[in-house]
């Protein structure tokens, strides 16, 4: 009887042993990329009510994000995977305090996030600041692993020693392996090329090309016999002039074999159905939480095989977390004690009504932006009303981060149109910086701008008080065919572009922008030459002598920003009859182009 017994149940196990083999065993993934410390639901955060299913037009938000993981591993207990494909940082006034609090990434943990990649944002306070981040970080609780696995440090640069630290401490890892209901998951991440061109604080750190890396990262990952190979890329993909999908993602999936999966991300897409090369899905949900991705995935023993895909909103219509909510709201109360209520404002405080999107999408008619000429607008009043004043102001399409959408727009929904950066004081945002340059100098600047943004959408540049017609089928670098300057009474004149005309102009732009001037000549392989200028026409060759000082006659440095120029310039608009709130102007729906295209000449 017992060898009946035994039989049977050696026969059960082996039965069920090649039952799971045949239905293979199944991983729930959750992904989010590019979040960019939206803790808050956005646009306009006025409106936003976590937890409270009323409606309200806000997406986003950490809280509704926790609430999905919630749910999501409670369907699905030890087989949830929750990972973020990089640039979790940078983008609202919550990153402003990072360096002191190390707040999000505790909180992300909190939240349900099992890894986090790096991206290029992340080095935006460069990496000694980052690796502090990461340090006050754990000092606060426990993070995700965090990933980065084509960082190159530097042996001989000191300026990197911190974050090499934080990496030979593991508290950055280049692979990481877990275990999910059995399944051996090892995941790995890399920073991609345009990334890489996109973080210009992250030096000493370089990184090694990703395809060279992912193949190391695979190999070594297969040697300690993973059943699943995750790759979370923060390269991005796109699509080309035939509108055919590319992108350093897609060339990753085609050219390293191995990789299972890829997560995506720095390019802001949304793939609302997977993407798949060569057998290999590509997924990326866009930016700023308002998707979480859902990839429902078997592993037979021979590979995988994605049953499911889909995105899941981030809106009224999802659980939010009480206690992260609580946590967000602690924060804000931080966030004005540190940084707002020293310049006289808060984070909920209501500047303006706006009654129509104001946009500017870099995927899309980056041309016809209604924000960027915002923006340039916004530069100029600031300067030329509370600093000491400039003849034009130059606003990039890279760095107008967020939309201004219909509602109460508070100083927190505007800190986020313009984000990114940060200068020598405790106020975020990259500072406000003055150049004077020839017009023919001027006319060289337009030329590499109208030229780089054809590849790179982001160099698409908007003037306010300058208007420029160019024609799209000139030579490079000779398209433009006039430009018209309007001074502070209204009066127009065209800009002389003449070798031999040394008129001075000055320009205002953010720091970061206004250092691509002085390499201009590098950049062109000095077909053009371009010579930054101070008020008296000697050449600039420290662009931080260049941060222009809004109120000279206080002690110190007194920095502008671009946010703050938004802010002041949105509060000088009248108010209509039925609000209590300036109101931005019809005019800016649809506004003149200051960048005209004219046939050939």
């Amino acid at each position: 009887m017992m060898k009946k017994t035994a039989l049977f149940i050696l026969f059960v196990l082996i039965t069920a042993f090649t039952l799971d083999a045949q239905e293979g065993r199944r991983l729930t993934i959750l992904h989010t990329n590019d979040f960019h410390s939206h803790l808050q639901g956005y646009a306009p955060e006025s409106a936003y009510t976590p937890g409270v299913a009323d409606n309200d037009p806000t997406i986003g938000g950490l809280s509704r994000i926790a609430g999905i993981i919630e749910a999501v591993r409670a369907e699905n207990p030890g087989s949830t995977l929750v990972v973020d494909g990089g640039d979790c940082l940078m983008g609202t006034l919550f990153h402003a305090l990072e360096p002191e609090t190390g707040f999000q990434l505790p909180l992300m943990k909190e939240a349900g996030y099992d890894v986090v990649a790096m991206g290029n944002h992340d080095f935006d306070f460069g990496p000694a600041a980052y690796a502090g981040i990461i340090r006050k970080s754990v000092q606060r609780g426990e993070i995700p692993v965090m990933l980065l696995g084509n960082a190159v440090t530097s042996p001989d640069d000191p300026g990197d020693d911190d974050f090499e630290a934080v990496m030979n401490d593991g508290l950055i890892k280049r692979w990481y392996i877990m275990e999910k209901d059995g399944l051996k998951i090892g995941l790995f991440s890399v920073l991609g090329k345009d990334a890489d061109e996109s973080a210009p604080y992250a030096p000493p750190v370089k990184f090694e090309k990703i395809k060279r890396s992912a193949k190391k990262l695979v190999k070594e990952l297969r040697k300690q016999n993973c059943d699943i190979i995750i790759c979370l890329s923060h390269s991005g993909v796109g699509r080309d002039k035939k509108g055919n999908w590319a992108g350093e993602d897609v060339s990753l999936a085609r050219k390293v074999k191995g990789i299972d999966l890829i997560i995506s991300g720095h390019t802001h897409t949304l793939l609302t159905e997977p993407l798949v090369v060569k057998g290999v899905p590509v997924l990326q949900t866009g930016s700023a939480g308002r998707f979480v991705g859902r990839a429902d995935i078997t592993y037979t023993g021979t590979g995988i095989t994605l049953d499911h895909y889909s995105m899941i909103a981030v809106d009224d219509t999802a659980p939010a977390d009480t206690v992260i909510q609580a946590e967000i709201e602690e924060q804000k109360i931080a966030i004005n004690n540190s940084v707002l209520t020293p310049i006289g404002l808060s984070y909920d405080m209501p500047v303006a009504v706006a009654p129509y999107t104001l946009v500017c999408d870099e995927q899309g008619d980056v041309a016809g932006s209604n924000l960027g000429v915002l923006m340039a607008d916004a530069i100029y009043y600031y300067v030329n009303s509370e600093g000491p004043g400039t003849d034009i102001a130059m606003v990039a399409a890279g760095v107008i981060r967020d939309p201004v959408m219909p509602g109460v727009e508070s100083v927190a929904d505007l800190f986020r149109v313009m984000s990114l950066g940060s200068g020598y004081d405790n106020v975020p945002g990259y500072p406000l910086s003055r150049l004077w340059v020839t017009g023919r100098e001027l006319k060289n600047i337009a030329e590499i701008l109208l030229m780089s943004s054809a590849s790179t959408p982001g160099h698409f540049c908007y003037y306010s008080h300058l208007q420029i017609e160019y024609d799209p089928d000139g030579r490079v670098l000779n398209k433009i065919r006039k430009m018209q300057l309007t001074d502070h009474d209204g009066n127009t004149m065209v800009i002389n572009t003449s070798k031999k005309d040394t008129t001075l102009y000055s320009i205002v732009a953010n720091s970061y922008m206004l250092d691509f001037v002085g390499i201009i000549k590098k950049m062109s392989f000095g077909l053009v030459n371009v010579v930054p200028k101070d008020s008296h026409g000697m050449a600039v060759t420290n662009m931080d002598t260049a941060v222009m000082d809004m109120k000279p006659s206080d002690e110190g440095l007194q920095e502008g920003k671009e946010w703050l120029a938004l802010v002041r310039f949105l509060q000088q608009f009248p108010k209509e009859a039925d609000s209590d709130l300036p109101v931005i102007p019809e005019f800016y729906r649809n506004p003149p182009r200051s960048m005209v295209a004219t046939g050939s000449r």
